[in-house]
């Protein structure tokens, strides 16, 4: 094989091809957003038909929810989730610690406590088993996060949730088109939340979110609140009552247009992607020491990021810590012109906000949960508080600790040629791990 670039070598990659669109732009999308503009029809609660209600609707119909609520990104989807279910003050939520921060901080948004449950090594979504062992009698919901595309598995955890009259919100904003068992992810608990940030798999043209749900009451609920708490109802007079707690969280209609012409190429795009991504994952499974991510059984992976696990031992480098062999690889790989990074750099509780627990001042919400158990134990003897265990995700930190991510480049559609050329990347990488192995610190 030819000599490593990061030695001197041609890279696998030229520097002429690595540059890919994400998202693809093209004519339909320019004039979906003009014909918005200039249709005058700006926010969603202008009365009639808008970009924002029909994209509510073609999404629905598109992946068989009952009812979608458009707001203005996938964070406001989980927090008006969970406001819309009453869970607040004196409430935990159970979310995995791996996961974008802003699904553990979706519950302090809501004053609620979350509480990290650590995640299955080959999914890494979140695990059954340790959401059972950090239920208590204050865990009110469960939110589930279909992390890089691949769906969680739903019939335990909607399971554990009956068991224990617990709330499902799913955490969909990696995962839009996914399946599990033949059903469309987000539908599959009480709500599900996506996200149409432009890097997603369906996205707009900056930041989006949606709500989706099958009780038209938690939808009503969610609309309310995505609106200062207002009724606002087609054909009525806005009388700016607010009869409930709500922000201001509305989508608008140049968003809404331009995820409208996304989604109706979405089909044609994901049968690419799923050819493109199979045949470089099929490559790259062939390595040693390299494992790389499959869909669970029954179901539908989508690929938003592409996570390899590392393994320096099986990789021939036994003397090498994961971190080391993790952190040589990125550079050799980057300078063959494969963009390999890191995505989250520590698991959800270690994070500052939720380590140092300042939250809203003096400690809330969690102070709350602890006046709430010293009153009752004054009051019935009884009620000693505990908080729950975060500091023990060995599973979560191991995944960090030993792999990289691919993310963005793949989503193009005509990214087949690319991923060819990351995978001769790769094969070549593997044809040198000596020099990869003096680069982690072995000794010749």
């Amino acid at each position: 094989m030819s000599k490593l670039a990061v030695l001197g070598g041609t890279a696998a990659v030229p520097p002429a091809r690595r540059q890919v669109e994400w998202p693809v732009i093209e004519d339909d999308d320019r004039k979906a957003v003009l014909d918005a503009l200039d249709g005058g029809r700006l926010v969603s609660d202008t009365d009639g038909e808008t970009p924002v209600s029909l994209l509510e609707r073609e999404w629905a119909e598109r992946f068989g929810h009952g009812h979608c609520v458009a707001v203005a990104n996938g964070t406001a989807a989980l927090s008006l989730a969970l406001a819309a279910l009453g869970i607040g003050p004196g409430a935990e939520v159970i979310v995995p610690a791996l996961s974008f921060i802003a699904t553990g901080l979706a519950p302090l948004h809501n004053l609620a406590v979350p509480v990290f449950a650590d995640i299955d090594p080959v999914t890494f979504n979140i695990d059954p088993d340790d959401i059972e062992r950090r239920i208590t009698p204050r865990t009110a919901a469960i939110i589930p996060v279909h992390l890089h595309g691949a769906p969680a598995d739903m019939d335990r955890i909607n399971q554990i949730a009956r068991r224990h009259g617990l709330a499902v919100i799913e955490d969909a904003a990696q995962a839009p088109g996914a399946t599990y068992r033949g059903r469309p992810v987000g539908g599959l608990g009480d709500m599900g939340a996506f996200s149409l940030q432009v890097t997603k798999n369906i996205p707009t043209c900056g930041e989006g979110g949606l709500l989706v749900t099958g009780d038209a009451e938690l939808a009503q609920s969610a609309r309310r609140a995505r609106q200062f708490g207002e009724d606002i109802e087609s054909g009525k007079d806005r009388d700016y009552i607010s009869h409930r707690l709500g922000w201001n969280q509305k989508m608008n209609a140049l968003q809404a247009a331009f995820t409208r012409a996304q989604l109706a190429r979405f089909d044609g795009y994901e049968q690419a992607r799923q050819a493109n991504i199979t045949r470089f994952l099929d490559r790259l499974s062939a390595l040693p020491g390299l494992t790389v991510p499959t869909a669970p059984p029954g179901t539908t992976h989508v690929w938003h990021i592409l996570r390899l696990r590392l393994d320096p031992a099986a990789a021939g480098l036994p003397g090498v810590t994961p971190e080391r062999f993790r952190d040589a690889l990125r550079r050799v790989l980057r300078a063959e012109g494969v963009p390999m990074s890191r995505y989250q750099l520590m698991p959800l509780p270690d994070q500052t906000v939720f380590r140092d627990r300042t939250g809203f001042g003096r400690g809330y919400p969690w102070a709350a949960l602890e006046h709430e158990a010293r009153d009752a134990q004054v009051r019935d003897g009884e009620g000693e508080f505990t908080v729950p265990p975060d500091d023990d995700h060995p599973v979560t930190r191991a995944v960090i600790r030993d792999s990289l991510t691919l993310q963005k480049r793949h989503l193009n559609p005509g990214s087949g040629e690319l991923l060819d050329r990351y995978a001769d990347a790769f094969e070549k990488t593997w044809q040198h791990l000596d020099v990869v192995g003096q680069f982690a610190g072995v000794s010749a």
